[in-house]
């Protein structure tokens, strides 16, 4: 029996795609059918990216090539061998990163001496801040290749992406629009085709996204060129070139594969993270704090959490990317 939670996300998706096809233009080819190898093909002969997809690929951890590591992890009985941290020691093998290897061009990020130094502050502070633990609006290129699905839906001259982390979304202008006036966490996305690749030219960023969940970041000088090139009907090759002369000594590139999800009733089911966040981000506001003790069936942990010392510190929730402030008298 379908639940009324499966009526209400099928009616927010149905009226989107609706609304889609009404603001974008005439509607597509249909994908179904036909060999796997066969490129499906809109109304006006470019390749149909309608659809669902989703990265299969451990990128949303670390883009580098990585070993298993814990989540959160302590210093153990080996030098260097760290294990899984006392509050989270419960989990057990659940509480690992698994090994995988990278997908970055060359399989190093080509970080200015200050910016190394920040990534690494960022990797040993990760819970603290990383945006997605915030339920902040991921950005790009880290949109694409989170756990999550996300839809494209196109049309001649906008293409719109719509994702289930936070039910977050960009446009991909296709037609001549103005600049987006300010800086935006998915930042500003202008489109153009070369061939059968759809090549997206992306900036106006702000700096409080991060590119994975191991503290690789950028500032708001970012810029990213992405290419979407059909690899059949059901894969696309997905390359992001990054720019951020703030941060990095020159361009780099991240490539992987995206997937169609080829399950009859697949849909998206969002992700409404925002009440997720609340306890993490809020939770030392509480009169009584929810976290003081943890039992567990042969253990018992007291839990500390660090409580912000300033009033200052409390309301800062998000970490720039930007480059350090100069300070001190110039001459």
């Amino acid at each position: 029996m379908r639940s009324s939670f499966g009526y209400i996300v099928s009616a927010v998706v149905a009226s989107a795609v609706t609304a889609a096809v009404f603001l974008f233009g005439p509607s597509t080819v249909q994908s179904g059918g036909g060999s796997p190898d066969e490129i499906a093909r809109t109304v006006d002969g470019k390749p149909d990216f309608s659809g669902i997809w989703q990265a299969n690929s451990s990128a949303h951890w670390d883009l580098l090539s990585h070993d298993a590591r814990p989540i959160v992890g302590q210093p153990g009985a080996y030098p260097d061998v760290p294990v899984l941290a006392a509050p989270v020691v419960a989990l057990g093998a659940i509480g690992w990163i698994p090994a995988d290897v990278g997908v970055v061009d060359g399989d190093e990020i080509p970080y200015q001496p200050w910016a190394a130094a920040r990534q690494q502050e960022n990797f040993a502070n990760a819970l603290d801040r990383d945006p997605e633990a915030r339920c902040y609006l991921p950005g790009v290129p880290r949109a694409l290749y989170m756990p999550y699905k996300f839809q494209i839906i196109q049309g001649t001259t906008k293409v719109m992406m719509a994702f289930e982390f936070r039910n977050a979304d960009r446009t991909i202008h296709l037609d001549e629009v103005a600049l987006y006036p300010a800086d935006a966490y998915m930042g500003h996305s202008v489109g153009r085709w070369e061939g059968d690749t759809l090549v997206v030219d992306v900036t106006r960023f702000t700096p409080y996204t991060w590119f994975d969940r191991s503290g690789n970041f950028h500032s708001d000088g970012l810029r990213v060129v992405e290419r979407y090139t059909p690899l059949g009907r059901d894969a696309i090759q997905y390359e992001a070139a990054i720019e951020d002369p703030k941060v990095f000594t020159r361009p780099w590139t991240i490539r992987l594969p995206l997937y169609r999800r080829l399950e009859p009733d697949t849909r998206l089911v969002p992700f409404r993270c925002m009440e997720m966040a609340e306890e993490t981000a809020l939770g030392h506001l509480r009169k009584e704090p929810l976290v003081t003790r943890w039992e567990g069936k042969t253990m018992i942990l007291d839990v500390t959490r660090r409580v912000p010392a300033s009033e200052e510190e409390l309301y800062l929730l998000q970490i720039s990317g930007n480059p350090p402030e100069p300070t001190g008298d110039p001459q």
